[in-house]
């Protein structure tokens, strides 16, 4: 095996540019695979913290007359908080129309309590507020209907009886967050303030789970887990990687198709060689496996090139991250500005297996011609 290495070794670099534009093919290859597949774990793992630490807790306790997919269940999609359940926090939620600068927006009001510490929506402002109607909303609900803190605008709601009623509201604060889920088309407000406005003292739509929670069944209440409420998600991300390894596939294909080739032509311009190398006593088992491990060292050398120009783009982009566009921002699901690619070491072990076992298997399938070669007619430089 030493022997075999060492020839290999020789061949490879006697054979020059050849060599060197396989590995170079191959190394990006590999370098892509790592990138993308760092890629959707650092926006996998980003997304699934924003939305556990903004809006999902431990998970949703649902009242069962309310489909977050289906606005027409919010008019009774609630009720009277259960009691005896502990480590929750209440969340009303109602339509409301909001009317800056003369236009007319739709919205989500949703009540929680000012005291609340489960998810990180700024509610701690309502405390310090003095206005009748404080309102808090996120960065892209702030942009799309141009409000700023500090300004009022008129609201419009409908109560428990279906009458509607009308006022200006305050915006106390705006937060920064990447999830659009607690941003896009909603009012934050106390949620003791919107059972005033609506009249459905005590009632909840949902009620958000903290880390101490512990489910019991609850009538009329459906309880998702954070797991459940990160399904969705985690499809996206596997949709994503399916979509991303054709991308990859292919770069590593037309890397896999040059080592055959080269090997094809190698075997075909080396027959005298090859015969000469048998008639010295080496088996055709010893020969093939010659030639198959100077085709897998292609894989090898490609590993060390990659690393070379691979590791400070890593390093670079695991510290600066990956700017994302902006219109990407208003997809529905949490994405941030900056990704930040996670490179694991089950990642690159994982990598380094699948470039090396697919370049070994690519050279060993020309070379398994060899065991069917007349050494005679070999050391001829004579096809068969």
């Amino acid at each position: 095996m030493k022997l075999a290495l060492q020839l290999a070794y020789k061949n490879l670099l006697g054979a020059g540019l050849r060599t060197w534009l396989n590995v170079a093919v191959l190394s990006f290859a590999f370098v892509i695979i790592i990138f993308f597949n760092g890629l959707m774990d650092g926006w996998n793992q980003q997304s699934k913290q924003d939305s556990i630490a903004w809006e999902y807790g431990n998970g949703h306790l649902r009242n069962n007359n309310y489909d977050p997919f289906d606005p027409f269940t919010l008019q009774d999609g609630h009720a009277e908080i259960p009691s005896g359940v502990n480590h929750i926090t209440p969340v009303l939620i109602q339509q409301g129309t909001i009317y800056p600068e003369g236009r007319m927006v739709s919205v989500l009001l949703k009540g929680i309590s000012p005291d609340q510490g489960i998810i990180k929506i700024t509610t701690a402002s309502f405390k310090t507020s003095s206005v009748r109607f404080p309102a808090i909303i996120g960065n892209r609900m702030a942009s799309s209907a141009k409000l700023k803190i500090g300004d009022e605008v008129l609201l419009r709601w409908r109560d428990k009886n279906g009458t509607f009623d009308a006022s200006n509201v305050t915006i106390i604060d705006i937060f920064d967050t990447t999830v659009a889920g607690v941003d896009s088309g909603q009012i934050w407000m106390p949620i003791e303030t919107l059972w005033d406005m609506t009249g459905l003292q005590n009632h909840a739509t949902i009620a958000i789970a903290d880390s101490n929670y512990t489910y019991k069944a609850v009538e009329g209440w459906n309880f998702e887990t954070q797991k459940d409420m990160l399904q969705n998600l985690d499809d996206i991300i596997s949709m994503k990687k399916y979509s991303t390894a054709i991308l990859y596939l292919l770069l590593l294909a037309i890397a896999l198709l040059a080592i055959f080739d080269t090997q094809v032509l190698s075997i075909f311009r080396r027959q005298k060689e090859i015969g000469t190398y048998i008639a010295l006593g080496m088996t055709r088992t010893q020969v093939v496996r010659l030639f198959t491990v100077e085709g897998s060292m292609y894989s090898i050398l490609a590993m060390i090139v990659g690393c070379i120009y691979g590791v400070p783009l890593f390093i670079y982009l695991n510290k600066t991250g990956i700017g994302m566009p902006q219109a990407s921002q208003d997809m529905g699901f949490s994405l941030a500005d900056k990704i930040y690619p996670i490179f694991g070491i089950q990642l690159i072990i994982g990598t380094i297996l699948l470039v090396t076992i697919s370049a070994t298997i690519v050279s060993f399938l020309p070379a398994k011609k060899i065991s069917k070669m007349n050494p005679v007619l070999a050391l001829k430089g004579k096809l068969q």
